[in-house]
């Protein structure tokens, strides 16, 4: 194995600054084959991207994180991009329901720290259960969508999946979004109809008013002191010293470069 850092990708970022999703998708699966998997949780843009994947033929599977309190309609998308689509979602699924969790632990997210952990055993611990499967995670993150996401990069390090995050619509405008969403028919979340801007859990997700910011029906109960789940690392850290363990070969094909080693 070699060492693939957080400060590489950041180069390789800018060369594609210029590129399309269709582009990154298409180099994602060319660079990593069938180690490479997409994940979504539903949403709008997640949408997009699965729609994205299909149009292109890409064959590249779809994680989607069940926490057991998703909303019926998320469920139901779900199945709908599977069959309409032609997609391979696989479900990912907590060790506990939310009602063995909640009989041990309580309920966790009425405080902060408990917030922190219940999205950890509920949404990353199941996602974790992959580890090892996969080389690259193709998530739907958007700048448009502000916060620590404003900055959000085409490619980062996961240190705790020890895999490559691509975000192929970092780019994405609001107005390229809602252009793909009415050209294309996507098929979209019910819930964004009814006020939804972003869509998790339902004991932790509302609706907004016009005027607040998109991710104020996170965690509302819990005011500014949460905005992330954690299942997406660049939410919470973006540190140029973050590295992982990927094959040496693989790590050229991604970087685009030949390794000599002399002896």
């Amino acid at each position: 194995m070699a060492r693939l850092t957080q400060k590489q990708l950041n180069q390789l970022s800018k060369n594609f600054e210029e590129r399309t999703p269709d582009e990154l998708l298409r180099w994602a699966k060319e660079i990593f084959g069938e180690r490479a998997s997409a994940i979504s949780a539903m949403q709008k843009s997640g949408s997009v991207m699965c729609h994205m994947i299909s149009r292109l033929k890409l064959d590249i599977p779809v994680l989607f994180v069940d926490t057991g309190v998703m909303y019926q309609e998320t469920l139901e998308t779900r199945d709908r991009m599977s069959s309409e689509y032609g997609l391979k979602v696989r479900t990912l699924h907590p060790e506990l329901t939310m009602a063995e969790q909640t009989e041990k632990l309580g309920v966790l997210y009425l405080s902060v720290d408990g917030q922190e952990q219940c999205c950890h055993m509920r949404k990353v611990e199941p996602l974790l259960k992959t580890k090892g499967e996969y080389d690259a995670l193709i998530g739907s993150l958007r700048r448009a969508d502000g916060g620590r996401r404003g900055v959000c990069p085409l490619l980062a390090v996961d240190t705790e999946m020890n895999v490559v995050r691509i975000n192929p619509m970092a780019n994405f405008t609001d107005e390229q979004m809602a252009a793909y969403l009415e050209e294309n028919d996507v098929i979209i979340n019910p819930l964004h109809k009814q006020g939804f801007a972003t869509i998790g859990c339902n004991r932790c997700t509302t609706p907004i008013l016009p005027h607040e910011v998109k991710r104020a029906g996170r965690w509302r109960h819990l005011g500014t002191a949460a905005a992330y789940c954690g299942i997406n690392p660049t939410d919470v850290s973006d540190g140029d010293s973050l590295s992982i363990d990927l094959p040496q070969d693989l790590i050229d094909r991604i970087l685009g470069q030949k390794t000599d080693f002399m002896i």
